[in-house]
Formats: structure tokens, sequence, C-alpha cells
């Protein structure tokens, strides 16, 4: 009985020696660890190359904001919040309201990030996210009008990565496209003779949705291996990231690459492509749901 319990605590023990140098190792050299697995058809966190993490959601959990999500993919986290308020047009805009996308990336979402002002990784992806938003027209501006020239909705969407494992940019789209979905906005109307937008507190009217974009973002890494959904230990090491934007139908929105790099001789792009087309058709088609 003694013997059999030593046999077990030695062999707990060397596994925990192993599990550390694997982390050191992982630590000290990332791009061999990498290559060590890649050569063995097999990324670290055990999935094949062309697979998906799996995605979770959920709308309206956030009470005090006009419309909510939250998005898992993998390990990472984002919850995002639609808060509306009213301005006034732009001149040369005066039946368009605002559309006003945010990501931000707090240092208690992963070590990598520190406190302090935004980064410049959160910038970017926010100023990614606005234009696939206003190019796939989620939300037609024109539809956030109260009185041309007088009064329009300004609608901030903001973004928060909770838990960053990578690709903040697929799950946070879902989150502010949700988000968006479940936005109502009590019923507004425009005074003349006060000059004052007068809202109701009874009656709320829901947002009016256009295309529903989801996006599929794949790393190419050393110039032969196209990974799809890349964690953050795999992030830094891509030569280059291509994000494949598809709607509610299927459709191709947009594609955006970010870095110089190719996978050998094929047409990368078309692979991208279809690639998430079939994702999204086996996993993602119903992730927005019905209503």
């Amino acid at each position: 009985m003694a013997a059999a319990s030593t046999t077990a605590s030695s062999s707990s023990n060397s596994a925990e020696q192993d599990a550390l140098k694997a982390l050191t190792f992982q630590r000290l050299h990332p791009r061999t660890y990498l290559e060590r697995f890649l050569a063995e058809n097999i990324r670290p966190d055990g999935r094949d190359f062309d697979e998906w993490r799996d995605v979770s959601l959920n709308v309206g959990s956030i009470s005090t904001a006009d419309g909510s999500a939250l998005v898992r993919l993998g390990s990472t986290t984002v919850v995002c919040g639609v808060k509306a308020e009213i301005a006034e047009p732009e001149l040369d805009r005066p039946q368009e309201g605002f559309l006003v996308p945010n990501l931000d990336l707090p240092a208690i979402c992963s070590p990598k990030f520190k406190p302090g002002p935004p980064t410049d990784e959160a910038q970017v992806l926010s100023d990614r996210l606005n234009e696939v938003l206003v190019s796939s027209g989620v939300v037609s501006t024109s539809s956030l009008c109260i009185e041309p020239g007088k009064a329009a909705w300004v609608l901030y969407v903001d973004a928060t990565c909770i838990n960053y494992d990578g690709n903040a940019f697929d799950a946070t789209l879902l989150a502010m496209v949700a988000a968006l979905k479940n936005t109502t906005l009590p019923k507004a109307t425009y005074n003349e003779e006060t000059k004052r937008t007068i809202c109701s507190r009874k009656v709320r009217e829901p947002l009016q949705i256009g295309r529903l974009p989801t996006s599929f973002s794949f790393g190419i890494f050393d110039g032969t291996h196209l990974l799809a959904d890349p964690t953050s230990f795999e992030e830094p090491l891509l030569d280059t990231t291509i994000s494949v934007v598809i709607d509610e139908s299927g459709g191709l929105t947009s594609v955006m690459q970010l870095g110089l790099g190719v996978v050998g001789a094929d047409d990368v792009l078309n692979k991208c492509i279809d690639a998430a087309k079939e994702c999204w058709r086996k996993t993602r088609k119903g992730v927005y749901g019905t209503s």
C-alpha cells in the first residue's frame, strides 16, 4: 500500500516537473516551441490547423445599457454595451446619426497589457471594427436621425475584453453586432416650438438592423502554415493576419490583411474565404439567433 502511494507520488512529481520544463521552454523559446508542434501537424492547444474554438453568445446581461452582449471565443471573453445619447447632426450630414465603436484592452485581461491610456493594438482594432460596421451596414446612420439637422442618436458601442487569449477582433465584432441587435431606443420626437427632443418613458423601439457580419481570422506562420483562430501565444509569432467577414446570408463582406506574409504559391485569400464560409455554414450560421 505504502509502495503504491510512493509510486503515485513520484509519478505526480515527475509530471509536474515535465510540465514546468515545457512551460519554461515555451517562454524562453516560443518560436521553436511552436515549430515543434506544427512539425507534428498539431497546435499547442491540441487543435488542428483549420480548427476553430467554440463560441458562445449571451445578450441583455447589462441592465443599465440600451443593448448588450457577452461573447466567449475559446478563453477570449468580450463584453459589449450600447449607450445612446442625442446630439445635433453634422452640418454636411443633417440626416445621419452617429455610430461610435470602441474596444478596451485593460491590464486585467492579460499580462501583455499595462495600465494607462489605450494601447496601439486597441486603437487599431477599434478602427478596424468601425470600418467593418460601417462598410457592412449593420446599422444605417440615416435610421438614427430624429429630426434632420436638429437631432439624431449617437450610439456608443463600447466593448471591453475581460479575458484575452487571442483573436479579439472576431470576438469583439460578434459582441458588438449582437449588442446592436439587442438594442432598443425610446421613441423620440422633436418639438419645433421648444427646440427640444422628447423621449418616451414607456415606448421603446428596436434598432433597424441591416446585415449581420461575422469575422473569421487566420494567421500565417513562417510562410508555410495557415492557422485558423490564432491564440494569444501564436499571434506575436505570425507573419500576417487575414480576417474574412461573412454576412448573415453567407456572402463575402470584406477581407483585411495585416502584414506581408504569404503561404507557398497557393492562393491564400481564396483558401481563407472558403474556410471561413465552411465554418460559417457549420457553426456560426445561427450565432445571432433568428429574432
